[in-house]
């Protein structure tokens, strides 16, 4: 069974978003559902700095032994910044999804809308 922490929000497409000190910033990644699923990660293409993302565009990509899939941004945003240590190390996101594994931060413009909260996420990884 997937570790799917209660205090974060989820999208459909396995990403996380999480809160942080600033009101208007949040942190995102894949969840523990995906990591397990792709398997050991070698690579990850960040979002860059600066980049606008729109909800459920793709904003990045993170490949593994088995394949390689599509991340796409859970928030509509800014990025302001990125997590640069997963160039040298993507299988942070392995050992740790929710923590050293996070991606990028992004600059939004009220509260999240259209995601999960973790028992909703749960129901459809079931």
């Amino acid at each position: 069974m997937s570790l799917v922490p209660a205090d974060l929000q989820y999208s459909k497409e396995h990403e996380w978003v999480a809160k942080t000190e600033s009101p208007t910033i949040v942190r995102i990644g894949i969840t523990d559902f995906a990591q397990s699923a792709l398997g050991d990660i070698v690579y990850i293409q960040l979002p860059k700095v600066g980049q606008v993302l729109v909800a459920d565009s793709i904003c990045g990509e993170v490949e593994s032994t088995k394949s390689v899939s599509e991340i796409y941004a859970p928030v509509s945003g800014k990025v302001v910044a990125i997590n640069s240590t997963l160039d040298k190390s993507p299988e942070s996101i392995n050992s740790d999804p929710y923590g050293a594994g996070w991606i990028a931060e992004i600059e939004i413009e009220g509260d999240p809308s259209g995601l999960m909260n973790a028992q909703q996420y749960t129901d459809i990884t079931a």
